[in-house]
């Protein structure tokens, strides 16, 4: 819709450009048109196309923006500051915003105080050790902090997903149990899997609580 009316501008602003340089050549007693004249009126014509064109294609990835952000919000019963939050860490940070999504369901169920037994807290689940890779120094209450949480714990996503070429399921294992407890399992010819990667990429992972 939003790319009809840009072509609808453009041919509106070419024929009242072209009907303004008719009316310019052809009128009585006037000097001659030149070429020169010409070229300024399609370069300004084309440097409006060009405006409104990046203007138009800014709209179009807002309201997609805004609609991703309502489904995901519909979707898992999530505050929008919250959702926002997700999905743009996740655009920054290389991941699909929907594995994202599963990903924080399976782990805290969107709770940013969420724990584990094995230390590993907030809405992204990340241990200290972890998040000190990233960032040397981090302190559990920063560690805490939502944005903080979830910029480390999709990079790390991220990263696991570029060590197993790309393979989602084994990046989910190691993710979740360790890369040194996936590595070890594969190369005594075992299988990794524990049900995790299946619970994360299942249909009831996305869907409303």
């Amino acid at each position: 819709m939003l790319r009809g009316l840009a072509l609808f501008v453009a041919c509106m602003l070419l024929v009242t450009t072209v009907r303004a340089l008719a009316a310019r050549g052809g009128g009585d007693g006037g000097a001659a048109y030149t070429g020169t004249a010409v070229v300024k009126e399609l370069t300004s014509l084309r440097s409006t196309l060009d405006r409104t064109s990046g203007e138009l294609e800014l709209m179009e990835l807002e309201l997609g923006r805004a609609r991703a952000l309502l489904d995901f919000s519909s979707r898992y019963q999530v505050p929008s500051d919250l959702v926002a939050l997700i999905y743009d860490t996740a655009l920054r940070e290389g991941l699909d915003p929907d594995l994202a999504f599963r990903l924080i369901k399976v782990e805290s169920d969107f709770n940013p105080r969420a724990t584990s037994s094995a230390q590993a807290i907030g809405l992204a689940q990340v241990q200290l050790r972890t998040a000190r890779f990233y960032e040397p120094g981090i302190t559990l209450k920063r560690l805490s902090d939502p944005a903080t949480n979830l910029r480390i714990g999709f990079r790390y996503l991220h990263d696991l997903m570029e060590t197993y070429q790309r393979d989602l399921r084994l990046a989910l294992l190691a993710y979740n149990r360790g890369p040194a407890k996936v590595n070890q399992l594969l190369g005594g010819g075992e299988e990794p899997g524990n049900g995790y990667a299946s619970s994360v990429l299942s249909p009831s992972a996305s869907r409303r609580r």
